[in-house]
């Protein structure tokens, strides 16, 4: 069993930069596949990026290759998402979460969820 809780959200202007940190409670955080999702008001939850437990793989959603970096740190049970170059579309509730299963983008195969951060981008 894992908990999540996330941070760093917060109000941006278009063009700047967040780093949302999520830590994880448990012996095990360095066996998850860890994912960034977010949901926009009256839309569904979508993919944002996911990273396997030792870093090797790393998943984007098209719409933040190149804007958005994931790491972790498995000594510090804790996943980071680096925001640049946030745009009005990027806000909304971002949530990280864990799976040992084999997928990477897909929601339903997630096990275990953080409570959300918000993130607001003006423009």
């Amino acid at each position: 069993q894992v908990q999540l809780v996330e941070s760093g959200g917060g109000l941006v202007q278009a063009g700047g930069a967040l780093r949302l940190s999520c830590a994880a409670s448990g012996r095990t955080f360095s066996s998850y596949t860890m994912g960034w999702f977010r949901q926009a008001p009256g839309k569904e939850r979508e993919f944002v990026a996911a990273i396997n437990w030792n870093g090797g793989s790393l998943v984007y959603a098209d719409s933040v290759k190149g804007r958005f970096t994931i790491f972790r740190d498995n000594a510090k049970n804790t996943v980071y998402v680096q925001m640049n170059s946030l745009k009005p579309e990027d806000t909304g509730v971002y949530y990280c979460a864990a799976t040992l299963r084999g997928s990477f983008s897909v929601a339903r195969d997630y096990d275990h969820w953080g409570q959300g951060t918000q993130v607001t981008v003006s423009s």
